[in-house]
């Protein structure tokens, strides 16, 4: 009998496991908050429930972890890098943000094994797409930050937001991320609140559409990158499938829906995105939409023929949106020494 891993199921869902077991739905709670406020990884830690049903929760259920640590790369900033070991073998990616003088303690997670998206910049792209998570395997990459970033108590410091930015389109994996983030959001779970979850994406179209209709009041980051199909056909493939205007209409449809901003993702590539004309180009394209952009300097990968753009060169971009009036930042860099880029250490481990 296959195990039911119970990090797989909402806090509702694992009620209705423990009900349909012949157990009492309160069970479930007390074991929902060990996992989550508690950070147990072991039925035997539960103190609170009776000996025998932990025995017989042993043989249906688990609640140890899907991911053994196998490597952390530790920043000057404070960022760490993790990469995980899954039990089917392969290895997935995490970081971890620390900003604890704003006491904020972001985290960047995987939703797939790889990805399918191919963007031509991404090291993840280089393995293609192995499979999608579980909503436990997600959800243990938060679990398992919390645990080694806890100093002498489980939860202190709390993870405070979480960024699905690291392995994988987590649109193409709906289902299992939605569940997650239900988990993460869950009062008694992480208790993160909603508005500090980003849900990034390569632009998906349908599923942007689909994610306007449930109204969640999360942030959605749109990777864009190019201000124009020449350049975003030849950086994200997803593309010449959705281009630019479709997105932008599916874009203005999550916007009309939910009410919220939308974030939009501009990596700076040197000579190939990041002159003044297609800082002017991309200010026309997005004039009038409720949008902030995200630049983002381009952090190396090995074996990649695409170099940052100089610091002046990345000043004036963003003084040209600016003046037109287009809200902007360039994002702080954390972690460029410890193959922070997601896909990066991965595609070293896989390479031997």
């Amino acid at each position: 009998m296959k195990k039911q891993d119970l990090k797989s199921l909402s806090r509702k869902e694992m009620k209705e496991w423990f009900v349909e077991e012949g157990y009492p739905a309160y069970r479930a709670e007390q074991v929902f908050n060990w996992i989550y406020r508690h950070g147990a990884d072991d039925f035997a830690a539960m103190q609170n429930i009776p000996a025998a049903l932990r025995g017989e929760l042993e043989e249906k259920a688990y609640v140890k972890s899907n991911l053994a640590p196998e490597e952390a790369l530790y920043a000057e900033d404070g960022t760490v890098k993790f990469l995980w070991k899954m039990t089917d073998g392969h290895f997935i990616e995490s970081v971890f943000l620390p900003y604890p003088e704003e006491k904020r303690y972001s985290i960047c997670i995987s939703s797939q094994v790889g990805c399918a998206m191919n963007c031509s910049f991404c090291a993840t792209a280089r393995g293609g797409l192995v499979r999608n998570l579980t909503t436990g395997e997600i959800v243990d990459q938060v679990l398992g930050i919390q645990r080694e970033i806890s100093r002498e108590k489980y939860g202190q410091p709390g993870i405070t937001n979480v960024v699905f930015m690291g392995m994988g389109e987590p649109l193409a994996n709906l289902p299992a991320v939605l569940k997650a983030i239900e988990i993460l959001n869950d009062e008694k779970g992480f208790n993160i609140g909603m508005r500090r979850i980003t849900l990034s994406t390569c632009g998906l179209v349908p599923e942007i559409r689909e994610l306007a209709r449930m109204d969640l009041q999360l942030v959605l980051a749109v990777s864009l990158n190019g201000p124009n199909n020449q350049i975003r056909n030849k950086l994200m493939p997803i593309n010449k499938k959705y281009p630019i205007e479709e997105l932008l209409e599916a874009v203005k449809y999550y916007i009309d829906k939910t009410g919220r901003r939308v974030s939009f993702e501009y990596i700076l590539i040197d000579k190939l995105n990041d002159s003044p004309e297609q800082a002017r180009e991309l200010a026309d394209l997005l004039q009038g939409i409720l949008c902030h952009i995200n630049l983002i300097p381009l952090n190396p990968v090995r074996e990649f023929a695409y170099g940052r753009p100089a610091g002046d060169s990345i000043n004036r971009f963003r003084e040209i949106l600016l003046a037109e009036g287009i809200e902007c930042t360039v994002r702080q860099e954390r972690g460029t020494g410890i193959e922070a880029a997601c896909g990066q250490l991965r595609h070293l481990r896989n390479k031997g």
